[in-house]
């Protein structure tokens, strides 16, 4: 063998001694990577809640609408110009306001007229009666007929009849004249001028003057499903029944009226029953066509087990809760809702008092994890 093919074949066996070295590092460490222990899984942050106890009114929630109290379509009595509208439209008005004048000159006209007519007539009367004394002084002396005395009385009744038909004839003229000045019959709010100053009026003309609504106090009108009627009833028996309305998206606290009216059948094509509440509405928050949500109360329930409603979950196989065990580990507990009152969930069974459950975070969570609770932001200064 030459010198050089000896060196060729050292620096072979070098290189084959030199890869295996590296090969049996490379495996020992991985070995010893493998050998190391999983770190573990951290702690779930959640938010949590307990079960309290607790006395919550049981109510009926709907939607309703808001109806004036009452609504008067305003018609002239008496044919004439119309001289005067003293009012805005959309304005309040009170009880006796005078909104509009019909031209009164020939009103004023007829009732003088009419006065005058009583007084002739007035005269006739007084001077058949004063006869009919004389007439009467004469019989009882038998200087005349009973015959001329009946036809001298029967003139004194006729002229008395005939003044008591002026008479009403000059209250008739001086209502139409009252009929001219055309006043509000109730305290509210005036629509649209149907009829605008120097337009003739007619007198029960089919299209009314203005509309007033009566917003103080008002009416709310909703519907509740048949199933509560018997309910409704029940608690009707034992005094008034609260109702609360609230405008959709409003800050503003809710109104507070009574339940006024129940219908007195069925809608058999809804199943629902009307019902009907009034509201003082001072502050003139409702207003008649508007939507609100109505919130029937019937009772108070005493010792209720209620959880934050965000807390309840719906699965396949129905509602749940997660349950927060002494060991900060989660169960998954199926629960029974007795119903929904705002932000309160009502838990019929499933779930006991001081027990803790899930608030937020609910959709990281497996039965079994892990958790930790997280503290609550800091109130803002």
């Amino acid at each position: 063998m030459t010198k050089s093919n000896k060196l060729i074949l050292s620096a072979i066996v070098g290189a084959v001694v030199l890869a295996g070295a590296l090969y049996a590092y490379r495996g020992a460490e991985i070995r010893a990577q493998d050998a190391k222990p999983a770190r573990a899984a951290p702690d779930i942050p959640v938010s949590v809640a307990v079960v309290t106890q607790q006395t919550i009114a049981v109510r009926i929630q709907a939607i309703g609408n808001a109806e004036a109290y009452a609504t008067v379509a305003l018609k002239a009595r008496v044919d004439g110009q119309i001289v005067e509208v003293n009012f805005k439209e959309g304005q309040e008005v009170r009880k006796g306001a005078v909104l509009f004048k019909i031209d009164s000159r020939p009103f004023e006209a007829t009732l003088r007229q009419a006065e005058a007519n009583l007084m002739r007539d007035t005269a006739q009367k007084e001077q058949t009666r004063s006869q009919e004394r004389r007439y009467q002084e004469l019989l009882q002396k038998n200087f005349v007929s009973k015959e001329a005395y009946a036809q001298i009385r029967t003139n004194a009744d006729s002229a008395e009849a005939v003044a008591l038909a002026s008479r009403a004839a000059v209250d008739n003229a001086r209502l139409q004249l009252e009929y001219c000045t055309i006043r509000s019959p109730i305290d509210g709010f005036v629509g649209k001028v149907m009829l605008q100053m120097g337009n003739m009026a007619r007198a029960n003309d089919s299209n009314p003057l203005v509309i007033i609504n009566q917003v103080r106090p008002i009416y709310v009108n909703f519907a509740i499903p048949e199933q509560r009627l018997s309910a409704v009833r029940e608690q009707i028996a034992k005094g008034r029944l609260s109702v609360e309305a609230l405008q959709p998206n409003s800050d503003k606290a809710a109104a507070t009226g009574t339940l006024s009216f129940v219908d007195n059948a069925v809608d058999a094509t809804t199943g629902t029953i009307k019902l009907k509440a009034v509201f003082p509405n001072e502050d003139k928050a409702l207003w008649p066509g508007q939507f609100v949500s109505t919130s029937l109360k019937l009772y108070d329930q005493n010792e209720a087990l209620v959880v934050p409603s965000q807390a309840v979950q719906t699965g396949p196989s129905g509602q749940y809760v997660y349950v927060v065990k002494p060991d900060m580990s989660t169960e998954v507990r199926k629960v029974a809702l007795d119903r929904v009152d705002g932000e309160h969930a009502i838990i019929a069974s499933g779930l006991q008092r001081g027990e803790t459950v899930v608030l937020k975070g609910q959709l990281r969570l497996s039965p079994g994890a892990k958790i930790s609770i997280a503290k609550p932001p800091a109130a803002k200064p």
